[in-house]
């Protein structure tokens, strides 16, 4: 599977596959909560962190991660393209490639709490709001940089 950087020109793309995988996985987000957080992303988030895709053989994007000082701040895969190794191979190149160790997840989202303990994750510490003050607990992970990774099927 082939991993990319991301162009600004394909923001928009992103925001798509975020909004997609929000809704099929974040059963605990709301509308307004949705357009709450559309500009923030595409306005401020998009911009700070290093971004990278996978892309499918048309050249639509399927999954993006993004990374930021060691720390994976986002990690989505459009809902038809779970389960086929696109996060796993986004999360073990931010591993491999951009040194990430760290990683905090919604609490309410215990899939992607299996998959980064899976990824040799574990829990450090425990928030009960968000960075926006939002009443989403997120937990903090950490992964030791000589964690082997699982091998892949």
């Amino acid at each position: 599977m082939n991993v990319e950087h991301v162009i600004p020109e394909e923001h928009q793309a992103l925001l798509e596959v975020w909004e997609n995988s929000v809704r099929a996985t974040h059963d605990f987000i709301t509308e307004d909560d949705i357009a709450f957080f559309k500009p923030i992303i595409l306005e401020q988030a998009f911009p700070n962190v290093t971004l990278h895709c996978v892309k499918d053989r048309r050249g639509a994007i399927q999954g993006f991660i993004g990374v930021h000082e060691g720390k994976v701040e986002m990690l989505f895969v459009l809902d038809k393209a779970r389960g086929q190794g696109i996060g796993t191979a986004l999360l073990m190149y931010a591993i491999e490639q951009l040194g990430a160790t760290q990683v905090n997840v919604n609490e309410q989202n215990p899939l992607a709490v299996g998959f980064y303990q899976h990824l040799g994750f574990n829990i450090i510490s425990r928030s009960p709001t968000d960075d926006m003050g939002k009443p989403f607990p997120i937990l903090h992970m950490k992964r030791e940089p000589a964690a082997k990774l699982p091998p892949i099927c």
